[in-house]
């Protein structure tokens, strides 16, 4: 019994450990500089990409192990009868013989058309490549949280004004009410007041929705259980405006020597001419050294088993040459399709960088604007609160329709949203140049 009690109790500890614990991760407020370290750890892309990290890392291991002599070990038992070459002393004889061989063989290619250490060195370069290739997935995750993030954060605040704006309907809908009852509006501007009000409580799950499916994919992107519920940290609303003091030039050409792509690209120019120099290797004669020892045992001899291993006994070292002549212009083949395989590959790093220069201009330009937006929409926002105000106590005199201060509050709405929207663009934008010159990505 005293144990039945004590095992409850262990388990009741546990459970309530476990819901703290579940409690406390489900609590946690994410900063953007928590969500980036988590999905680069966690990220399934990312995972992906450092598998075929390490796989390249293992192809090169394997190229530089080409140059090494292999050994093998062979072993045999044989049975003939009638007529047969006895296998191990090469008699001809007429009898049943039962034969056992045993042997070590190796080889090692001494010259291959210097094909073995372009190989290495190619693949050398391939996992070098793969390690920027890594690099560059990872920024792209960055990015993706990042906007991910703020559009969560826009959603959110969105989601304040709704309920802000029903607060507010609601007031206006009891105000005309009374009003209806003193008989100094038609009931018209009752049924209008309602229809803003249900209007606004619609707009509150809607802005919910929006902020949902924004916190839903940010999960996805930190690879989060799917019921786990997850709080973002809110940011100052004292945001200093983008200094665009740099040319964007000077953002271009700092993103050339930051951005892995460009790296990627050069490394993979350079292994696509190791091919090439491969590929003009089938062209040269390959050279290669052969050993092997053994001995073997046969019943047609009457000496011991030891003794005849020990007889026949033997080792055997040469030396091989192969000179290519004609080989169906496989080898011209492989040479043209590596030079083409450079041109692609230039090819390549010229519309990396191209892209680059597009993401770049992208970026300032919109910067540019989202900054004057900014400015733009928060003195609209400011305006539009005071003649907002100001539509209200009109109406609580009963000095302005119901109309009137319906068309005030949606457009005091409008310019609410379109301050948040810039104001994110604007940090969005800031942050995204502060990314293209190296710099690293903070609220």
């Amino acid at each position: 019994m005293k144990l039945y009690v004590l095992l409850v109790s262990f388990l009741y500890v546990q459970l309530s450990l476990a819901q703290e614990t579940l409690s406390n991760t489900s609590s946690k407020i994410w900063s953007l500089e928590d969500c980036i370290a988590y999905a680069l750890d966690n990220n399934i892309t990312v995972k992906d990409v450092v598998i075929n990290k390490n796989i390249a890392e293992v192809d090169y291991n394997t190229a530089k192990s080409s140059r090494l002599p292999n050994l093998f070990g062979s072993a045999s038992q044989n049975f003939s009868n009638g007529n047969t070459i006895d296998p191990i002393t090469s008699d001809f004889v007429s009898d049943q013989i039962h034969s056992t061989n045993l042997a070590l063989s190796s080889s090692m290619t001494v010259y291959q058309g210097n094909q073995i250490n372009n190989q290495i060195q190619q693949n050398k370069l391939l996992f070098e490549q793969s390690i920027f290739q890594e690099e560059v997935e990872k920024n792209n995750i960055v990015l993706n949280i990042l906007e991910v993030y703020l559009q969560s954060l826009y959603s959110k605040e969105n989601i304040t004004i709704a309920e802000n704006n029903f607060k507010a309907s609601e007031k206006e809908v009891l105000r005309a009410e009374a009003r209806l009852a003193a008989g100094t509006i038609a009931l018209s501007d009752l049924t209008e007041a309602q229809s803003q009000a249900a209007t606004n409580k619609y707009n509150i799950i809607t802005a919910k929705n929006e902020y949902e499916q924004y916190i839903i994919e940010l999960k996805q992107l930190l690879e989060l259980p799917p019921l786990e519920t997850i709080e973002i940290e809110t940011i100052d609303d004292n945001i200093d405006l983008i200094n665009l003091e740099l040319n964007k030039t000077t953002v271009y050409k700092n993103a050339l020597d930051f951005l892995p792509e460009i790296q990627a690209s050069n490394l993979n120019i350079e292994a696509n001419k190791k091919e090439y120099n491969i590929a003009k290797g089938g062209y040269l004669p390959t050279l290669s050294l052969t050993g092997s020892i053994g001995s073997g045992y046969t019943s047609v001899n009457d000496n011991t088993f030891s003794d005849q291993f020990n007889v026949n006994f033997n080792q055997r070292i040469g030396v091989s040459l192969s000179v290519p002549i004609f080989n169906r212009n496989a080898t011209k083949a492989a040479v043209k399709t590596a030079t083409l395989n450079i041109e692609k590959a230039e090819l390549q790093k010229e519309a990396v960088e191209k892209e680059i220069f597009k993401k770049v201009e992208t970026a300032y330009q919109n910067a540019l604007s989202a900054q004057e937006q900014v400015l733009a929409s928060e003195a609209s926002k400011e305006a539009a609160e005071q003649s907002y105000k100001l539509a209200q106590k009109k109406y609580e005199l009963g000095d302005l329709s119901t109309t009137d201060l319906v068309i005030s509050q949606n457009t005091y709405t409008g310019a609410q949203q379109n301050y948040l929207q810039a104001k994110y663009l604007n940090i969005l934008y800031h942050q995204l140049l502060q990314f293209y010159q190296g710099n690293d990505i903070k609220l």
